[in-house]
Formats: structure tokens, sequence, C-alpha cells
């Protein structure tokens, strides 16, 4: 099929692009890497007025870091995310995560900002966001905003920016530099690259008694949002992450998230994978914290 009529514009700069957003009644679109938006207009579940183009937008583009956090601009490549010694050193679960996300291919043209704008509830991005407390972004003609990543995502591929928004950048809150960190992701899909059945994403702080200070365990796939299971976290903090822990934690998960049944798995069965990744992200999270506390 082809695409429904559209106006392109290829915009030089956020101003441009933000006033094409003021302007089109929220019947604008913005085109960043494409690799959703493109099927979507070529099977005409996507038609726009106008599509326009940020590409362009050289300050859309980039990796930057200060003392206190790390900064992916919008149209970052997720390749070059993937591969930066930013992300490697200060992200290593974003790092981790890409690595999941599509193929080479995709992954080339498809950007940060645009999968976070697309919020699918099994996409990788977002639930890294979710774990790491990030913030996203959005600018308009007059103003600009930071809005947390667990009061962004909405729906599946619902969020609160406004149409006249244009989503500029996320931003990682780095730890305290005394505080061991650990993180695990992992997770399951028919094939490598494809969307996950179900993904968990882990952040664990500990002191050098091996006791947990801080948790936060984030599930992909499993409902109309990434979610974190609070009563998970809470049974992992202040305590040693042993066996006995673990096993409480884990037991949280039955009642908090509400899978569906597709084609692709049951919600039983996504229950029940989500309590195996959870205990596999959880231990690499404690090995990778304990190591890095040595």
């Amino acid at each position: 099929m082809k695409s429904a009529p559209f106006d392109y514009v290829l915009a030089q700069s956020i101003e441009e692009a933000t006033q094409y957003l003021a302007d089109g009644n929220g019947d604008t679109f913005v085109l960043a890497g494409g690799q959703t938006l493109m099927p979507l207009l070529a099977m005409r579940m996507a038609r726009p007025s106008t599509l326009i183009d940020i590409n362009n937008i050289t300050e859309l583009t980039g990796i930057e870091e200060t003392n206190e956090e790390v900064t992916i601009k919008a149209c970052t490549r997720q390749a070059d995310a993937m591969g930066s010694p930013i992300i490697q050193k200060h992200l290593p679960l974003l790092a981790n995560a890409l690595t999941f996300v599509g193929h080479s291919q995709t992954r080339n043209r498809g950007t940060v900002g645009g999968s976070l704008a697309h919020a699918d509830p099994a996409s990788e991005i977002p639930l890294v966001a979710l774990t790491m407390n990030a913030e996203i972004c959005l600018q308009s003609s007059t103003s600009s905003r930071r809005i947390p990543a667990a009061n962004f995502f909405l729906g599946p591929m619902m969020t609160a920016r406004k149409p006249a928004e244009l989503l500029a950048s996320l931003h990682f809150p780095l730890p305290k530099k005394d505080t061991p960190v650990g993180t695990g992701f992992h997770e399951m899909s028919e094939r490598h690259g494809d969307f996950a059945l179900v993904a968990v994403a882990t952040k664990i702080e500990i002191d050098k008694q091996g006791t947990c200070l801080d948790a936060a365990v984030a599930f992909g796939g499993v409902g109309d949002t990434p979610v974190r299971i609070v009563k998970l976290e809470n049974q992992l903090r202040s305590r040693t992450i042993d066996e006995s822990t673990m096993k409480i934690a884990l037991s949280e998960i039955y009642d908090s998230i509400s899978p569906v049944t597709d084609h692709h798995a049951t919600a039983a069965y996504r229950k029940r994978i989500a309590v195996v990744l959870a205990r596999r992200a959880i231990n690499d999270a404690v090995k990778s914290a304990t190591k890095n506390a040595a």
C-alpha cells in the first residue's frame, strides 16, 4: 500500500519544528528514524496532514554527560547510543538493553527519542528509562518541561506529550559515586529482535556489607505500559538479597501484573516467565553491585 497524501517539511531547527506542531492542530506527525512510522503510513494506519522531518536538526543529536546526569538527544541513533563510551560507562543497563532492540539495520536508523515517543509497552528503551528514573524533556514553541518516565507513559502508544510538544531529550540521573550499583536485563521473545513477550530491567544499590539500599525492578510486555512493582522492590530494600528474600519478593509479581493472552503467549505463561526473568535480572544486578563494591 501507499500512504495517504501529506505535506512534507524538512525542519532545520527546534523552533521551526515546534512552530509547525503548534500550527498543526494535532494532525502533524514527526519523523525521526521512521522504523515504526513508515510502515504505519504505508498501511494508512497513520494519516497526518503534515509530516515534519527532524533529522536535519543538529541540536537534537548527541550524548552529553555532567556530574549529575547523562543526556541523550532525541534523534540519537540507537546504534550510536549502544556504542557510546559514555553510555557503556555510566548506563550499562541501557547498553545491554539496546542489544535486544530490533536488528543492526533498524538500530542504525531507529532513534532513542522515537522509541520513547512510540511508547510500545514491550519496548526496551522505555523500560530502561522507567527503571533508571529518567526524565523526558518536552519542548513547545513557547516553553519546555521535564517529566519523569513514571508519568510519561499513559497506555499503549500513549504518552503525556501534548500535540504541540516535541520530544527533545532523555535525561538519566547518575548515582552517587560512593554507592555501589548493579543492573540486569533479560527478555524473552519469539525471535531475537522481535518485541519482547516479557522483559525485566533491574537496578540494585547495596552497601559494602551487602545490604540492599535501593531497588528498581521494572517489567515490559505485561501491561499497557512498562511497570515497576513497588511491593517487590520494598521486599528487597534494607535486606541482604539471599534466596529467602528473593522468594518472598518474587511472590509479589503474580498479583501485580496483568498480562494479556494473545496469539504469542498466554497470560499465565507471561507471568511465569516474568518471575524467571526477574530472578535472573536481580541476580545479575546483585553480582554487578557486589563487584563494584569490592
